[in-house]
């Protein structure tokens, strides 16, 4: 087994059964965030496993170089990186890892390079491989600035490859010549084969034996299917499961993945695609709370400004023992996810039930940008950030308060990381009217300075695409962010940070805090060891309980189980 260690990112080779500790395969590096590796391919034939080796050159986050390259199985290059060969040279600023045909004579893989986020353009890439291992010819088949691929396999016979592209408008899955990039619709819908390439090794399809493929797709959520190619016949497999992870493999016809639905957590599935029988093989769900005391969730699409469709999951107040005052209608919070360019599914969550058993309903809001419903509906955020989300997430509280399902009166906001960005966006803009309160998680604050150096190297540049040029546009960077509109906050609100955060630095919300006005009760809850996303449950514990508590002193709740919140408000 061959992996990388997060502690020190370095590769290391272990086995099985042996007794033995894991060896090193790679070195070490002083400079910058040092070496990093990552989508190992062992190669027996070559006694080497071929990664995508990320390198930094200096200091900064953005002073990084990426290559596909060779690591010797026999250790040789755990102190010596002239042992390392690069197998193609770094043509391009990202790149997914290599997948090799069947006979090892031909790779693939995706690249793209700044601006561009891959879910805007990538370019698949292939080569011969040399009798030595090296690449040799590489060129570009398919792909461009307005073309997404988010994934590329070859055929199991190897005669040809299997990419999911957005060329019509939606990830489908295209089989594509190798020598003259000709592509083929398999299965046309207005569907999603594929997703948002946040992470490298997502796999969102997996070949199998005789022209099968098995398939992530769907409109918003995405289920498993098998695809017979030759036919483009898609039959779903069975079970209760309504959301799978972008994290499929195949073993002959064994099928595994990871998937959830909205009463059960995620699980590892495996489905036999000859008998079509699934069944759970790990980490099979079991209630940690009575299913009893579970919200109902609510696939929904309401009407956004303009009459465009707002995506949204409404898990509305649930107890089995109790109900709301008679007359009195529930509080709601709208939850933002992050990204943006991502998407909220709809399974189970133990932090929304904890809401929702105690009065306060919950909106997941899928707004303009999100990924899932076709390329259309992801681009509406291109130029329009902290616009399009925070009109769709108050179009969402606002449609709830005018049917009668939430109280106008006791509505509230909240979200991390991009989530965090409209949260403060909407407290700062004349669509913070609709909210009693807010919370604020990690977030971006200031576009000025996330542009410049306050972020890591993958989205060091996302903002060109979300907002525009930084110096072409400057005034719609000053004139969106949060921490120029502080003053403007005139309702209660929770920040929430962590101190190792290197993608979204706390140095944003000190300067936000620096600039609110008076009398704004507001609490500020910093953690040390902490970093883009809470992992320790004191953490999270204590997050979650002054979250409610900022909700009951906002809302008018008589509640005594969780912390007061010390609200303070600046002189």
């Amino acid at each position: 087994m061959v992996f990388t260690h997060f502690a020190d990112q370095r590769l290391y080779l272990l086995s099985p059964g042996t007794g033995a500790e894991p060896a090193p395969l790679t070195p070490t590096s002083a400079t910058g965030g040092g070496l990093r590796w990552c989508d190992p391919v062992v190669r027996p034939a070559h006694r080497d496993v071929v990664c995508v080796l990320e390198e930094f050159t200096g200091d900064a986050p953005t002073d990084v170089r990426r290559v596909l390259a060779s690591v010797p199985l026999d250790g040789s290059a755990a102190d010596d990186r002239s042992a390392v060969r690069e197998l193609a040279g770094p043509t391009h600023r990202f790149l997914t890892g290599a997948r090799f045909s069947p006979d090892g004579c031909r790779v693939a893989w995706l690249a793209w390079d700044h601006p561009a986020m891959p879910w805007d353009g990538t370019l698949v890439r292939v080569a011969d491989v040399m009798s030595d291992g090296v690449f040799a010819g590489a060129r570009t088949l398919l792909g461009g600035a307005d073309e997404s691929v988010s994934q590329v396999e070859w055929t199991g016979d190897g005669d040809a490859l299997l990419v999911a592209t957005d060329r019509t408008g939606w990830w489908n899955l295209h089989r594509v010549d190798p020598a003259t990039g000709e592509a083929e619709g398999l299965c046309p819908r207005e569907e999603e084969f594929g997703g948002a390439l946040w992470k490298i090794g997502l796999r969102w399809f997996a070949p199998l034996p005789g022209g099968l493929v098995a398939v992530l797709h769907g409109r918003g959520a995405q289920t498993l299917g098998v695809l017979d190619t030759a036919t483009g016949e898609l039959a779903d497999a069975p079970g209760h499961w309504t959301e799978w992870s972008p994290a499929l493999a195949v073993a002959g016809t064994r099928v595994a993945g990871v998937a959830a639905g909205p009463h059960s957590a995620y699980e590892i599935v495996e489905l036999d695609a000859g008998s079509g029988h699934s069944r759970v093989v790990a980490e099979e769900h079991r209630p940690a709370v009575d299913p009893a005391y579970l919200p109902q969730p609510q696939a929904r699409t309401f009407r956004g400004t303009g009459g465009r469709d707002v995506h949204a999951h409404v898990y509305p107040p649930h107890h089995p023992d109790h109900r709301g005052p008679d007359g009195e209608l529930p509080p709601y919070v709208i939850w933002v996810h992050g990204g943006p360019t991502g998407r909220a599914p709809m399974v189970l969550d133990l932090e929304i039930a904890y809401f929702t058993s105690r009065g306060i309903g919950v909106a997941e809001v899928n707004y303009g940008g999100s990924t899932g419903y076709g390329r259309e509906y992801r681009n509406r955020l291109r130029g329009q950030w902290g616009v399009v989300d925070v009109e769709d997430c108050a179009s969402v509280a606002r449609a709830l308060a005018e049917e009668g399902t939430a109280d106008p009166a006791r509505l509230a906001i909240r979200g991390g990381s991009a989530g965090g960005w409209t949260s403060a966006a909407s407290l700062t803009s004349p669509a913070g009217d609709v909210y009693a309160c807010g919370t604020v998680t990690y977030p971006i604050l200031d576009l000025e300075g996330w542009a410049a150096d306050e972020t890591h190297d993958f989205e060091s540049q996302y903002l060109r695409s979300l907002v525009g040029d930084p110096q072409a546009d400057a005034d719609r960077y000053r004139d969106r962010s949060p921490v120029r509109h502080a003053d403007r906050v005139d309702r209660p609100f929770l920040l929430l940070q962590g101190l190792d955060d290197v993608i979204c630095p706390p140095v944003q919300c000190e300067r936000f805090l620096g600039r609110i006005g008076p009398g704004v009760p507001h609490a500020y809850l910093a953690f040390e060891g902490e970093g883009h996303g809470f992992r320790r449950a004191d953490t999270i514990v204590r997050a979650v309980e002054a979250e409610v508590s900022l909700y009951v002193q906002a809302f008018g709740i008589t509640r005594h189980d969780v912390p007061v919140l010390d609200l303070k408000e600046d002189a």
